[in-house]
C-alpha cells in the first residue's frame, strides 16, 4: 500500500481565493467565524485576505488580531511589486506588512507569456521584482510563501522561464514555492511529473494551489502530494472562482485513510462533516447532499441487494467507515428497497417489526405502488416511520381534515393575500377554520395550525424550513401529477413528508398533515408513562 511519509501542510484559502467564486459572500464576522473553525479543526495556515485590495479585508485582519487562534498562523495575500525601483513603497507590499500577519503570500508571473504581455517587462526585470518583493517582507520580518502563478502552463512553454523565477523568489528568502494551476487545466500524470522535476532542479520544498476548472483540482493536489509536494492549498467545499479549488474536505481524508499520510495539527477527522456544514451554513447555501465523505448521500444505500450486503459487512459498498469523518450510513426506501431495507430502516428508527410475518413483504408492496403513484420517501423519512407505525397498527391520526378550499386572490386590483378554509376533525369536535397567507400553501399551513393549536399547543414550536415541488409525467402538461416534499423542524431537528396529487393544494396539505402527525406522535411516544 503506497503511503506518505512525509508530514503535509494545510493552508485554507477560503476566506481569500474562496470568496472570488460566484454567489459567495462573506461579513467580516463570517470570515472571523470561519477562522475560529479552520483553526479548532488544525489548519496550518489560514489565508485571510488581500489587504490592499478592499476595506472588508482590512477590517478583517485589524478584527483578526483579536482572535486566539490556537494552531494556525493568520497569512495575508497580495502581489509582487508593480515598479522594480519602487519595491519599499509599493502600497501592496505596504498593505501586507500593515495586516501584521506572520506570513505573506505573494503571487508572480511564472509564464513569460503573462510577463511580456500583461507586465510588458523583461525577463530579468521580472525576476527582480520577484527577487526584491520577497526579500523586502522577508527584511521586515515576515515569513514569506511564493505562490507561482500560472506555473504549469508557464513550465510547458519555457521551462528556463519558469524555473528561474523559483530560483528568484527561492533567492529572495521565501519559505515555501507554491506552484498554482491557475487555469485548473492541468492533468494529474503532467503535475507530477513537472513537480518531481522542479524539486530536482531546485531542491526546495514545494506545494500544490489546483484549480477545478478540468474537475481535477483534487486529483492534481493528491499527485503532487505523491511526488513529493509537502504543502496544499485549497478551500473548504472546493468554493472559487469559476468552477472553485481544489477542495480540503475530500484531500483530508483521502490522504489521511488512503495514503496514511498525516497533517500537522488534524487530530480529530470526525469533525470533518460539521467542518463542510459549518461553512456552507455560514454561506447560507445548501450543502452537497452528494459530496463524497461529508454528503447526507455518501454513504446512502437504495437497491435491496446493496443493502442486504451492508448489513451484513458495511465494506462491501462503502470505501471508508463514515463514522471516520464523522458521516453515517443511511438506507433508503424506494421501488428499489428490499426487505432488507425495512428491516434496516426499522432498527435504525428502533421499531421492532416481528419477524415471522408477510409484514416486510408487505410493507415493500406497499411502498413499492406508492412510489408507482409518485411518492418518494428517500427526502421523507417522517412519512415513511408514519407508515411503518400504521401498518403495526401503532398509529392512529391526531386528526382528521373533513374540507377544505382555498380562495387565490389575482388581478390588477388584488392584494396579493389568499385565503384557506379548512373544517377539522380532532376527536368529537370539529373547528372551522379560515387564515390568510403569502401564497396559497402558505395559508394552508397557518389555517391548519390554527385548527390544531387549540387542541395541541405543542405544535406551536413547529416551522416549515424547506418545500420543494416536484411535476412528475411533465408530458401530461397541467394535468400531471405533482411531489411536494417539506421540510419542517421544532428547533431541535429537522423531519421530512411528502404528499402526491394531481393538485398543487391537496399535495402540500397531505405532507403539512404528516408533518404535524410525526411532531405529535414523536412527542407522545417520548413522553414518560403515566
Amino acid at each position: 500500500m503506497t503511503s506518505i511519509l512525509k508530514t503535509i501542510e494545510l493552508y485554507d484559502t477560503t476566506l481569500r481565493d474562496g470568496t472570488q467564486g460566484e454567489h459567495i459572500n462573506l461579513s467580516v464576522q463570517d470570515k472571523l467565524l470561519i477562522a475560529r473553525k479552520l483553526d479548532e479543526f488544525g489548519m496550518d495556515y489560514i489565508e485571510g485576505g488581500w489587504p490592499s485590495s478592499n476595506p472588508k479585508d482590512e477590517e478583517f485582519f485589524t478584527k483578526a488580531r483579536l482572535l486566539d487562534l490556537k494552531h494556525a498562523k493568520l497569512t495575508s495575500f497580495g502581489s509582487t511589486a508593480r515598479f522594480v525601483d519602487k519595491v519599499e513603497s509599493d502600497p501592496n507590499l505596504l498593505g501586507l506588512l500593515h495586516s501584521e500577519t506572520p506570513v505573506i503570500t505573494i503571487f508572480g508571473k511564472t509564464w513569460k507569456a503573462h510577463s511580456m504581455k500583461s507586465l510588458g517587462i523583461s525577463d530579468q526585470e521580472n525576476a527582480d521584482l520577484i527577487y526584491r518583493s520577497v526579500a523586502f517582507l522577508k527584511k521586515e520580518g515576515r515569513k514569506v510563501f511564493f505562490d507561482a502563478e500560472h506555473f504549469f502552463d508557464g513550465y510547458k512553454d519555457d521551462r528556463e522561464f519558469a524555473l528561474s523565477m523559483l530560483r528568484a523568489a527561492a533567492e529572495g528568502g521565501a519559505s515555501r514555492i507554491v506552484l498554482c494551476d491557475t487555469n485548473g487545466g492541468s492533468l494529474p500524470h503532467e503535475v507530477a511529473d513537472i513537480v518531481a522535476q522542479v524539486l530536482t532542479a531546485t531542491g526546495l520544498p514545494v506545494g500544490i494551489h489546483s484549480h477545478n476548472d478540468g474537475d481535477l483540482a483534487i486529483a492534481n493536489s493528491i499527485a503532487a502530494v505523491m511526488a513529493g509536494a509537502t504543502h496544499i492549498q485549497g478551500t473548504i467545499n472546493g468554493i472559487g472562482e469559476r468552477c472553485g479549488n481544489a477542495n480540503l474536505i475530500s484531500i483530508i481524508p483521502n490522504i489521511m485513510l488512503k495514503l496514511q499520510g498525516s497533517f500537522t495539527f488534524v487530530q480529530h477527522l470526525n469533525q470533518l462533516t460539521s467542518l463542510s456544514k459549518f461553512v456552507y451554513e455560514i454561506l447560507n447555501m445548501p450543502s452537497n447532499t452528494r459530496a463524497p465523505f461529508v454528503g447526507k448521500s455518501a454513504f446512502a444505500h437504495k437497491g435491496g441487494i446493496h443493502v442486504s450486503a451492508v448489513m451484513k459487512e458495511s465494506s462491501l459498498y462503502e470505501h471508508i467507515d463514515p463514522k471516520l469523518v464523522g458521516n453515517h450510513q443511511r438506507v433508503l426506501v424506494s421501488e428499489l428497497a428490499g426487505q432488507s431495507n425495512i428491516r434496516y430502516k426499522a432498527q435504525e428508527l428502533g421499531i421492532v417489526l416481528p419477524e415471522k410475518s408477510d409484514l416486510y413483504k408487505n410493507i415493500v408492496h406497499h411502498i413499492k405502488e406508492l412510489e408507482h403513484e409518485g411518492y418518494q420517501f428517500d427526502g421523507a423519512e417522517a412519512s415513511f416511520e408514519l407508515l411503518l407505525h400504521k401498518e403495526l397498527g401503532n398509529f392512529k391520526p391526531f386528526f382528521e381534515v373533513l374540507e377544505t378550499k382555498v380562495h387565490i386572490e389575482s388581478g390588477k386590483d388584488a392584494k396579493n393575500v389568499d385565503q384557506a378554509v379548512l373544517k377539522v376533525k380532532v376527536g368529537d369536535e370539529i373547528e372551522h377554520i379560515a387564515a390568510d397567507g403569502d401564497g396559497p400553501v402558505n395559508a394552508l399551513d397557518k389555517a391548519l395550525r390554527k385548527a390544531l393549536l387549540h387542541f395541541y399547543p405543542e405544535i406551536k414550536s413547529i416551522k416549515l424550513v424547506d418545500y420543494k415541488v416536484r411535476v412528475l409525467e411533465e408530458k401530461r402538461g397541467t394535468s400531471a401529477k405533482v411531489r411536494v416534499l417539506i421540510e419542517s423542524s421544532n428547533g431541535r431537528y429537522t423531519w421530512g413528508t411528502v404528499g402526491v396529487s394531481t393538485n398543487i393544494i391537496e399535495a402540500s396539505l397531505h405532507a403539512l398533515q404528516d408533518s404535524m402527525n410525526y411532531h405529535l406522535f414523536t412527542l407522545k411516544a417520548s413522553a414518560p408513562a403515566t
